[in-house]
């Protein structure tokens, strides 16, 4: 079997191979440090398992394993995290397998035993892009923020993240502009390339400068309105 590690501290991750090591000595064991690298394993490798940390910079763990989805011959994904017990809570509730750090070899053995495929329902709770969610999720250097979508007013993309916009605050999402357009689509207007606004929270248009403004309830952002979507969004207000 081949066993791949993911982690971006050289001390953790050499401490999960010394314990595999142990525990399954004809294993074939990789690394990997961070999760571009990990990608790359993954494809060229073929690993049946992944200990997969979740805080790593540019590509994290969540990320990374929502990449994996689209792999035809995914690995079975052991979440390895530092967060604190309201993190791990959250993520115990979602039946995602995880090791809490510094690993235990006795806890190592187990979830290596009943190591699961992450599966797309699972990464709906932890804020990837999938049908039927009520809320979507930040996993950051914050840890786990949520806001509920019923609360949300608008989606703005920006740079390579997309800011979730309600009355009690604003959390980064890692999934695109035109995916949360397509699983939310007739509860989210496009307005504007960069910009999706709720339907049910819209007050009503603005005249700027520079084109036109949507002013939405309980927030201070006023996304821009694009020409393009300009009778769309007047054809919505008047539905």
């Amino acid at each position: 079997m081949k066993i791949l590690v993911v982690d971006d501290e050289p001390l953790a991750r050499q401490r999960l191979l010394r314990l595999l090591t142990r525990l399954r000595p004809d294993d074939d064991l990789f690394e990997a440090a961070n999760g571009v690298e990990a990608l790359e394993q993954v494809r060229k490798e073929q690993p049946q398992i992944l200990l997969l940390d979740i805080r790593m910079p540019e590509m994290d763990g969540v990320e990374v394993a929502a990449q994996l989805l689209h792999e035809p011959a995914a690995p079975a994904v052991i979440f390895c995290t530092a967060y604190d017990e309201y993190a791990l809570a959250a993520l115990r509730n979602h039946a995602i397998a995880y090791l809490f750090k510094p690993v235990r070899e006795r806890e190592l053995e187990r979830a290596l035993q009943a190591a699961v495929r992450v599966n797309r329902a699972q990464l709906d709770s932890l804020g990837v892009a999938g049908a039927g969610r009520d809320q979507v999720v930040s996993v950051g250097h914050r840890g786990i923020e949520s806001l509920q979508l019923a609360d949300i007013r608008c989606f703005l993309a920006e740079d390579k993240y997309v800011r979730a916009c309600a009355p009690s605050g604003e959390i980064l999402l890692s999934e695109s502009l035109k995916d949360l357009e397509a699983e939310f689509n007739g509860r989210f207007l496009r307005v504007h390339r960069n910009a999706l606004v709720a339907r049910a929270h819209i007050l009503r248009m603005l005249r700027a400068d520079d084109g036109w403004l949507v002013e939405l309830a309980d927030v201070a952002e006023r996304p821009q309105v694009s020409r393009r979507h300009l009778s769309e969004i007047k054809a919505a207000m008047t539905a």
